[in-house]
């Protein structure tokens, strides 16, 4: 109890420091470059607060700049530290509208230029995905959660829609992202804190420049697969590291 509160207060302390930075900097930041270096300290800060290590594999298989559409499963909330501190690459994130409802943390969001999508399908949540789209096709990558939510015994879940049609309309790769080990760190449901370590490894990309919309489905069951396989390389990793 003593070390989940005392993370929880470095975290906090954190958030309203950078946050505030992040909310004055975005408005001389047109690109966001210094406010996603805030928000890399954050991430960053922590992990380093609760003793989490985070080791990346696969940025091989990435060249160049991009921009790219990453696609990660979700099994808990340090998924996001981990991404935000140590995935190489200026992003935003594609989230849920009701985020960007919660006061400060929901208005830095907004003010760092994540991208909110409404899942009501109405015609302003239309509008919105044809806006994120021309923001990647421009130069912008971002990082999207498929399964919408944490997932709760770490299983991947069943895919939303709206980050496929996203990618298709946006004709931008789609990078497959394996997270395994936040589950453990930090549950859904719960606020309790331990130390351990988050593996990340990155698979090649998928193209999406020759599909329409009526591929997504095929698209979406080839992601979740690449997704899946390298769940099971990290699960290999561990064992074989383990034995040794």
């Amino acid at each position: 109890m003593i070390r989940t509160i005392s993370v929880w207060s470095c975290i906090v302390l954190a958030t309203l420091a950078l946050g505030i930075l992040a909310f004055v900097t975005a408005l001389f930041d047109r690109k966001g470059k210094v406010v996603h270096r805030y928000a890399r300290l954050w991430g960053r800060v922590a992990l380093w607060a609760n003793g989490v290590k985070v080791k990346v594999s696969g940025l091989e298989n990435l060249k160049g700049k991009g921009p790219y559409i990453f696609m990660s499963n979700h099994q808990g909330s340090y998924d996001i530290f981990a991404l935000l501190g140590h995935l190489p690459f200026q992003f935003k994130w594609l989230a849920k509208k009701e985020l960007f409802s919660i006061p400060f943390f929901g208005w830095t969001m907004a003010a760092a230029g994540y991208i909110s999508i409404d899942r009501k399908g109405t015609r302003e949540t239309v509008e919105a995905m044809n806006e994120a789209a021309r923001r990647i096709r421009e130069g912008m990558s971002v990082v999207i959660f498929p399964e919408g939510s944490r997932s709760q015994n770490g299983t991947i879940q069943p895919f939303k829609k709206g980050g496929f049609t996203l990618a298709i309309k946006s004709r931008v790769p789609i990078v497959p992202v394996a997270i395994d080990g936040s589950r453990t760190i930090m549950p859904k449901d719960s606020l309790k804190i331990s130390p351990g370590e988050i593996r990340i490894q990155l698979g090649s990309p998928i193209e999406t420049d020759n599909l329409l919309l009526k591929d997504r489905e095929l698209l979406m069951a080839k992601v979740r697969e690449r997704i899946s396989q390298n769940l099971e390389s990290i699960s290999k990793i561990r064992s074989e590291e383990s034995r040794g």
